[in-house]
């Protein structure tokens, strides 16, 4: 009993304890705290199996049980993530906020935010769905005057109804403003519905736009053979090549085979969407992808990573410049958990569970963000970069920005076409330009 004669914490039954902090929708953070400081939430609690070493524990798997990746895995792969999160579910349980964060917006006060990175150019669609820009204008593609070349500050890009997903390249940007997903090649388009079907437009010289010819597209049309596949929750482009992420896990790839980027190991190009039969074979279950320049870049549900494609200047992570014709686990990358990669021109990002930012292969011009390293130097294996913390990031040709969990920005290399032309607190505080 307390003092003022109120029944103490500990006295409270333990199954509205356990009510209360499912209605809480803590974060990990918070439950650790909460074990770490009380005694009743640290004790066994008698109400689920003997695993459970808290109550906290238990609550902790409960909130896994409805993220939408972990309710996608199979009984085994849910296990496997668990061993790799130490046996603790307060662990799992971060990495899939995290995850989710990392490929959704960063969440802030003001509500989800996000930043893509164009080769020349940075887009930021702000908690209200309003989309600015800046860097280069080059064919309007900041949805300015034909005469504005480049926007030293970023400007709002009027689009009449809120914005949930944009893509850039070098010449062309597209949004969507419903549930869905937009990703956008060297010269085609590929959009993702809320139903989970893909259409694309635009170029089809490599065969990119998965319809089983070469024929350029002015209009979307559906891939077909992907609606035969499943549910696709995630598209991503290179210049001349397209993947599409099933729900189950499953990885298609299309188009342009030039640098081995399709992961069937072969060079060929093909018209007609096929599986990434490693991942397959290796009962692999993929969660997220990303499409470099010559190169491609997979997370699975354990958040390893694995790379494929063109090796030079070492955007692969082997530790050396060899080609890779199929996808190989990055061994440097073994011990963290990756939520997000990002890839562009021989480089590529990964963030992780612990908001921890890895750069490797290409420097270009400082776009890496490493410390006492050449502009054009070449890194071969996975680095650390220092003084950052991140949920987010994008690259482009010569820069990259990232974001932190509470939603600042940070851009890193060069600003030539004033790309980086923005205040740190421009997406936290949007309001207030």
């Amino acid at each position: 009993m307390g003092d003022d004669g109120a029944p103490g914490l500990d006295q409270l039954p333990h199954h509205l304890l356990q009510r209360i902090l499912q209605l809480g929708d803590f974060e990990a953070a918070d439950l650790a705290s909460l074990e770490a400081s009380c005694y009743t939430f640290r004790a066994a609690t008698g109400l689920g199996p003997i695993r459970f070493k808290s109550m906290t524990e238990n609550t902790a798997l409960q909130a896994c049980q409805s993220d939408s990746l972990f309710k996608r895995l199979p009984h085994s792969l849910q296990s496997q993530l668990a061993i790799r999160c130490n046996g603790n579910w307060k662990m799992v349980l971060r990495y899939l906020k995290a995850f989710q964060q990392a490929v959704t917006g960063v969440t802030t006060y003001d509500g989800k935010v996000q930043v893509v990175a164009g080769k020349y150019l940075t887009l930021f669609i702000d908690s209200r769905g309003s989309l600015y820009g800046c860097g280069s204008n080059k064919f309007g593609v900041l949805g300015q005057e034909l005469s504005v070349s480049e926007c030293r500050i970023p400007v709002c890009i009027q689009v009449p109804v809120p914005v949930l997903q944009v893509s850039a390249s070098s010449h062309h940007v597209a949004l969507v403003s419903r549930n869905g997903e937009v990703s956008t090649g060297l010269m085609f388009t590929a959009a993702l519905t809320r139903e989970g079907e893909v259409y694309t437009w635009g170029s089809s010289s490599n065969g990119q736009l998965g319809h089983g010819d070469m024929v350029d597209q002015s209009r979307p049309v559906r891939i077909e053979a992907l609606v035969d596949a499943g549910h696709v929750i995630q598209v991503a482009t290179g210049p001349s090549f397209t993947f599409a992420l099933l729900d189950c896990g499953k990885l298609y790839s299309v188009g342009g085979g030039n640098n081995y980027c399709l992961g069937h190991g072969d060079f060929s190009n093909d018209a007609h969407p096929r599986e990434v039969l490693f991942f397959d074979e290796q009962k692999v279950f993929v969660s997220y992808v990303a499409a470099g320049d010559e190169h491609a870049v997979a997370i699975d549900s354990s958040g390893y990573v694995y790379t494929w494609g063109k090796g030079y200047c070492g955007p692969l992570g082997h530790g050396n410049e060899e080609d890779q014709v199929i996808p190989k686990l990055v061994e440097k990358l073994r011990d963290v958990r990756a939520v997000q990669v990002s890839a562009r021109r021989r480089k590529t990002f990964v963030v992780t569970d612990t908001s921890e930012l890895y750069g490797f292969g290409w420097m270009g011009l400082g776009s890496l963000g490493l410390e006492n390293r050449g502009t054009s130097e070449k890194i071969l294996e996975p680095e650390l970069v220092p003084g950052l913390r991140v949920a987010q990031v994008s690259t482009g040709n010569y820069h990259t920005v990232a974001t932190s969990p509470e939603g600042y920005l940070k851009g890193i290399g060069d600003s030539g076409t004033s790309q980086l032309n923005f205040s740190e607190k421009f997406l936290f505080n949007t309001h207030l330009l």
